[in-house]
């Protein structure tokens, strides 16, 4: 194809966004709305996931170790759990820290504790946390198999209910973004279908003037892709309208930080993939729909002649 030729394309195609104004105005409501309903469930599951990860992040384990243990010993335990695969903390928790954070929630039972005198009843132990709450498991066993460790304490009931808890959001989640992708890109393709068809008049001229397939697809093609880069941007700037809006109310209310839980992913440090990612999708899912339904109804043409 020739240069000229292919700005004469670009151009038409430019110029058929306004020339059918009213069609290139459904397409872009319709893949507006597609890249919000997909945009919008892809960021819930992100931060569902990302709030998972921050009640992971408080999960301890605490490893006790045996009374007789020397602190030459303990350092070296201290090790060993530092070189575990996944272990990412290790906070060692001295018996005198232990037996003074007893004191201090159990004031009643003063008298208690002076009786013991000088005396400890409690171990040296560390508290580690994991990588991977999934590997718990294997994690409490190799801290289990270390000499000197007299027993690990785990969640693991606790443990349990988030891993199964994060499995059912993320199967619940991926089936409702592929549902809407399936339904989005129905829409669409209906949409530019009837598109299309609202000017079958014009293809039927270029295609009496001699003018090849690809010759009549590539303005479509144009017209699909700033179509659906303009549905990009305008969803990028209602995602990051209604993401930060967002954030605000549950940042002012101190809604999750009530609960215990971590906060939303702030929007400044996912603004480049999401605005990438609408901007290419409708972009490509806007040319690519005019492309396949042109071409549609060119065999459908070429079928009846």
């Amino acid at each position: 194809m020739k240069l000229s030729s292919f700005r004469y394309l670009v151009s038409q195609g430019f110029d058929n966004v306004w020339k059918n104004r009213v069609m290139a105005f459904a397409s872009f409501c319709v893949l507006l709305v597609s890249l919000l309903l997909v945009g919008i469930s892809v960021l819930f599951y992100i931060n569902i996931n990302a709030v998972i990860g921050s009640i992971e992040d408080k999960n301890e384990v605490i490893v006790y170790l045996l009374d007789e243990t020397d602190d030459a010993r303990i350092e070296e335990i201290g090790k060993q759990l530092t070189a575990m695969d996944n272990v990412s903390a290790v906070t060692l928790y001295s018996r005198e820290e232990a037996f003074a954070d007893l004191k201090a929630s159990m004031n009643d039972y003063t008298q208690v504790f002076e009786s013991l005198g000088d005396d400890n009843p409690l171990p040296d132990a560390y508290r580690i946390r994991v990588n991977d709450i999934a590997q718990m498991e294997e994690t409490v066993a190799a801290a289990n198999a270390i000499p000197d460790v007299e027993y690990v304490s785990a969640p693991d009931s606790f443990v349990e209910l988030l891993t199964e808890l994060r499995r059912v959001i993320a199967i619940i989640a991926i089936a409702i973004i592929i549902a809407l992708l399936i339904v989005s890109m129905v829409i669409i393709s209906n949409t530019t279908r009837a598109s299309v068809f609202a000017r079958r008049r014009e293809i039927s001229i270029m295609q009496s003037v001699g003018a090849t397939k690809a010759f009549i697809r590539f303005p479509f093609f144009v017209e699909g892709m700033v179509n659906g880069f303009m549905a990009g941007a305008v969803a990028t700037l209602l995602t990051w309208f209604t993401y930060d809006s967002l954030v605000d109310m549950l940042g002012n209310f101190n809604v999750l930080s009530t609960i215990g839980l971590g906060s939303i992913i702030p929007y400044e440090s996912i603004a480049i993939w999401v605005t990438v990612a609408y901007i290419l999708a409708g972009s490509l899912i806007g040319a690519l729909g005019s492309v396949f339904s042109t071409r549609a109804h060119l065999k459908h043409r070429a079928a009846n002649m």
